[in-house]
């Protein structure tokens, strides 16, 4: 008769370990909160949660089902949006995130901001399959278009970001810069709506410059430059980066997400250079593809449709190695700077005293 060795026990699983398709069940989940988080400000939910008050009652001014409220408020609890009242579990009100920047009417609010991202990074993905088959999209906007989409852009959803978030970072940036009390004259380089300067020459005031951006977009920072009052300080002019003058003498140049859109960067770069007075400050923030993958992974998403596209999103620390090697001094980086959407890569350089 055979006998047959016992079967070894199968070694014992932890079964408070994650299963290694967790993080790919995570990116569907992210998608879906995303979604929740865009109806809700599409519907104004964060308007009416000042206050604790029951899923019904919300239901009921927003003409919602009870029941499908009540799960909806939860998951947006989940996400760290709506705090619950202990006493009360099915009551939810703002907490002070939401109440800052997710009410529209808070000291912050970036709900147009975040709607248009989510739409951009929608758009992106529905598209995939056509750049995979042939590098292109279906439909490629006119430069018309783009200056249009650009100007709304600026008029609301930018502006949103820029008082949020950025203004706060460029000013921080730079006033730790030895250069800064001694700023007089500024180029903002694709500003936008031009609050990044308006914010600079309130701290300063003896700065005077120019924001320089496409035609429609300039005429939004002039618009808020008069708002300011700073028209005597500041002014928008309106061209193309790539072929028409921007100017010289200038102290500084600060240059947001602006290198990603032009045709030649070597020449861009030079041309920022020229435009510089001698002993002046190129401060450049952009994102760059970081070489962890942890930190890739805040930034890829969102530039991926940039690199459809062909634009200009450097490898981590190119830009800095490019301007040491043509010309620059006094190149430095500081990575992960906090700013809308992803933290990029600021590269301060300097043109070299004469």
């Amino acid at each position: 008769m055979t006998r047959h060795a016992p079967r070894p026990h199968p070694a014992p699983l932890d079964l408070t370990t994650a299963h290694p398709l967790q993080p790919s069940w995570d990116l569907q989940l992210g998608g879906l909160g995303a979604d929740a988080l865009h109806l809700a400000l599409e519907h104004g939910l964060f308007d009416h949660l000042q206050q604790f008050k029951p899923a019904t009652q919300l239901a009921q001014h927003l003409d919602w089902h009870a029941d499908s409220t009540g799960y909806f408020l939860e998951l947006l609890w989940s996400q760290g949006l709506l705090e619950r009242d202990t006493q009360h579990p099915a009551h939810y009100r703002n907490r002070p995130l939401a109440d800052r920047h997710l009410r529209s009417d808070g000291a912050s609010y970036c709900g147009d901001a975040l709607m248009f991202r989510h739409r951009v990074l929608r758009e992106t993905g529905a598209q995939l399959d056509d750049y995979l088959r042939s590098g292109l999209p279906r439909r490629t906007p006119t430069s018309v278009q783009l200056d249009q989409a650009w100007a709304n852009a600026a008029r609301l959803q930018i502006a949103q970001e820029q008082r949020a978030v950025t203004c706060d970072s460029a000013c921080a940036l730079l006033a730790s810069l030895p250069e800064y009390p001694r700023l007089r004259r500024l180029l903002d380089l694709g500003g936008g709506p031009g609050l990044v300067a308006i914010a600079l020459a309130r701290q300063l005031p003896a700065l005077s410059g120019t924001v320089f951006e496409y035609p429609q977009t300039a005429a939004v920072a002039a618009h808020n430059i008069d708002a300011a009052g700073l028209s005597a300080r500041l002014h928008a002019q309106g061209g193309d980066l790539d072929s028409d003058d921007i100017g010289c003498g200038y102290d500084l140049i600060w240059c947001s997400s602006v290198l990603h859109f032009v045709r030649d960067l070597p020449a861009t770069l030079q041309r920022l250079h020229a435009a510089l007075a001698p002993g002046g400050l190129l401060v450049c923030c952009q994102a760059e593809v970081p070489q962890a993958r942890a930190a890739a992974a805040q930034v890829l998403p969102y530039y991926l449709h940039m690199r459809l596209q062909g634009r200009h999103v450097l490898a981590e620390g190119e830009l800095a190695g490019q301007l040491r090697d043509n010309g620059w001094c006094g190149v430095e980086q500081i990575d992960g700077v906090r700013y809308p959407v992803t933290p990029v890569t600021a590269v301060i350089a300097r043109k070299a005293q004469e």
